[in-house]
This record gives structure tokens, C-alpha cells and sequence, in this order.
């Protein structure tokens, strides 16, 4: 989820195991030459999905074992949840909507957030909670640790 701390906890797990790290979002807006506003704005969200799922393809294509900061949404296509559970090793950086929403604001890379985000978090929490727990071999609850405490949580559930 939005908040979980996917890109701060990802760059310092793949800092402390050797490995390449990607985002995502950003090898969306990479691959679309715009930001993820701009591609929901243009073209909407099912066309976000879209270039979603083909960053994460090409993310567990690669040859060399990488950390992924996956999109929360990328959940919401089966067939991205079958890779998930084929292809990698998810930790599910858990935290509660009111957690969540403090640490996020509306902006670019967040244009489901614009209105109202505690409402939208707890509605994209009911909608994924499941799904994130089909995917996740691991759960490492973020909601009050550091990042440092969730960095160290992660690496001993990867058995690191």
C-alpha cells in the first residue's frame, strides 16, 4: 500500500543484499516518458494497469536477483499475482489505512489519493488486504517501526 514504506525499505534491503533495485512507478513513468498523474490523467487508470504489468514482467525477468518496490495495485490482475507467486519473494510491508495516511500526501505519483486519502486508504485496504495476503510469503508489519526496525524485519524473514 501507498505509505508502506516499499521505496525506503526496498532501497536499504537491496543496498544490504548486494542487489539492483527497482520501482516501479518508476519504470512506468520510464517506459510511458510521463508521470503516473499524467498517464491516469490522459489515459486513465486501466491503461496505468496495463504499463504496470509490464514493469513487473520485466522486473522478474531479470537475469540477476533484484528488490522490487511493486506497485500497491499490482494486485488487482490475477495474472500479476500468479508472478508474484512464481517468480518472487513477497514481503508484504503491512500497515493500518490510519497509518498509512499519515505518511502519504496527494501528489504526482499518487493521484488516487486527491480528495480524501484516510477514505480512499481504507477502501483500497478492504479491496486488497486479501489479495496482498494470497501473494505475501512474508508479512512484516510497518506500522510503527522505523526504517531501520523494518529494513532488519524484512532481512530476518528473507533469513538474512
Amino acid at each position: 500500500m501507498m505509505g508502506s514504506g516499499k521505496t525506503s525499505v526496498g532501497q536499504v534491503v537491496a543496498q544490504r543484499l548486494g542487489r539492483r533495485f527497482l520501482d516501479s512507478d518508476e519504470q512506468v513513468e520510464a517506459r510511458a516518458g510521463r508521470s503516473v498523474r499524467e498517464i491516469f490523467e490522459s489515459d486513465g487508470e486501466a491503461a496505468f494497469r496495463r504499463l504496470e504489468t509490464d514493469a513487473l514482467a520485466e522486473a522478474l525477468e531479470s537475469p540477476e536477483p533484484v528488490v522490487v518496490a511493486a506497485a500497491g495495485g499490482v494486485v488487482l490482475d490475477a495474472s500479476n499475482r500468479r508472478l508474484l507467486r512464481e517468480q518472487a519473494t513477497v514481503v508484504w510491508l503491512r500497515a493500518e489505512p490510519s497509518v498509512l495516511a499519515t505518511r502519504v500526501r496527494p501528489g504526482d505519483h499518487r493521484p488516487l489519493l486527491a480528495q480524501d486519502p484516510l477514505g480512499v486508504l481504507r477502501r483500497m485496504d478492504a479491496d486488497r488486504r486479501e489479495l496482498y495476503a494470497e501473494v505475501a510469503d512474508h508479512v512484516v508489519d510497518v506500522g510503527r517501526a522505523s526504517l531501520s526496525e523494518a529494513v532488519e524485519s524484512v532481512l530476518e524473514a528473507l533469513g538474512r
